[in-house]
């Protein structure tokens, strides 16, 4: 799950992070009753959306009155802003954070990371922080501090020393940052989160480490351990499809292709559409229906796969472990009479009872490709679509 920036740093000043102050707008009428709270001459007006690249798509500020601060909230308000974040299809703003001006001596890029592969979080650090960072990583890589943190051990005093001669603090600065550092890591650990952004993280003219702006990715799986966090969830934020699979325990993500899928398991989800971009045709979406699929799940799961107006066919990869595949051949049969389904639809079946499921599909009476293997299901939909 992801938050607003406003979100992030409620969370960080929870944790002893030092994070600049602000207050957020639902709607422009609150501007006059909020504004007093901060004591600043300098404001900074940012448009709340769950995308980076804010600034470069019009929607950060830097406003020198409270009438201009107004005026780029007001402006603000219900734009559609496209970011390399967003999409074409950009992120319409609801939310604005208005929060109190720094000067900055410099900006630093911080961030903490799970990494699955090592089963560690991945500190990564550069004196390169702001808007440009991914261009750093591109062409600077040498730029980039990195180093794990072992989770058994966790933040070490050497970690944090590192750190700060990588970032070439003078003595007071390491100090601020090991403070920092490790109450950075304290907030990664208490929230379950997955990710954790500074950028920028700025030394400012009193010579004090500030968090600039704060990104917050959070494991869903651990949500229920965190109800106030949960509450943060916007869904306005969030693809409304894949809001409405969520409520039926399908894991559902939009994705720019055609054909749509519908497959039981992660992996094998991840496979099929691997194989689908390998024989030619782009992937709709990921669908997993879980392994205790039922009748009720696949009908829902296709009504979900064909609100997406560019599904031009869809393939059905299911292997019948808990599930036996006769029953999923009945929910098949059942979801396509209700559905109506208009586009090419192949099957492919493997496992528990998977001849009684094969036989249930062709005696049904319905336009049904069945399919032997994988690869062959890959062909025949991408056929059935692109013609090839």
């Amino acid at each position: 799950m992801n938050i607003h920036e406003y979100q992030a740093k409620q969370i960080l000043r929870k944790y002893d992070v030092p994070a600049s102050k602000g207050v957020v707008l639902v709607n422009i009428n609150e501007f006059d009753s909020k504004i007093g709270e901060l004591n600043t001459n300098l404001y900074v007006v940012k448009a709340q959306i769950h995308a980076g690249g804010r600034g470069k798509a019009g929607g950060v500020k830097l406003a020198k009155t409270k009438e201009e601060a107004k005026e780029f909230a007001s402006k603000m308000f219900g734009m559609t802003l496209v970011t390399h974040q967003t999409g074409p299809e950009g992120q319409v703003v609801r939310k604005v954070y208005i929060e109190e001006g720094s000067d900055i001596a410099h900006e630093f890029y911080l961030s903490l990371v799970l990494d699955r592969a090592t089963s560690s979080v991945v500190v990564m650090a550069s004196r390169e922080g702001g808007v440009d960072i991914e261009e750093v990583a591109e062409n600077s890589p040498e730029k980039i501090i990195k180093f794990a943190i072992d989770p058994a051990t966790h933040l070490q005093d050497f970690h944090t020393r590192k750190l700060g001669f990588g970032l070439e603090l003078d003595s007071n600065q390491q100090k601020q940052m090991a403070k920092f550092l490790s109450n950075l890591y304290k907030a990664f650990i208490a929230t379950d989160a997955s990710q954790i952004e500074i950028n920028p993280l700025i030394l400012n003219t009193k010579g004090d480490l500030l968090a600039l702006d704060a990104k917050f990715n959070l494991d869903d799986n651990g949500l229920f351990k965190h109800a106030a966090i949960a509450e943060m969830r916007d869904l306005d934020e969030e693809d409304p499809l894949e809001q409405r699979a969520g409520n039926f325990g399908l894991s559902y993500i939009k994705m720019d292709g055609d054909i749509g899928c519908m497959v039981n398991g992660a992996g094998l989800a991840m496979a099929t559409m691997d194989i689908i971009k390998l024989n030619g045709g782009e992937p709709a979406n990921f669908l997993d229906v879980g392994g205790g699929a039922n009748k009720e799940k696949v009908c829902e799961a296709f009504k979900i796969i064909l609100s997406d107006s560019k599904v031009k066919g869809i393939l059905v990869n299911i292997f019948g472990g808990i599930m036996r595949c006769n029953i999923i051949a009945e929910g098949i049969i059942a979801a396509a009479k209700e559905v109506g389904i208009s586009v090419p639809l192949v099957v492919r079946l493997e496992g528990t009872n998977v001849d009684q499921g094969k036989q249930i599909l062709a005696s049904s009476g319905l336009n049904i490709i069945a399919a032997d293997n994988l690869g062959d299901a890959a062909q025949k939909i991408v056929k059935a679509v692109y013609n090839k």
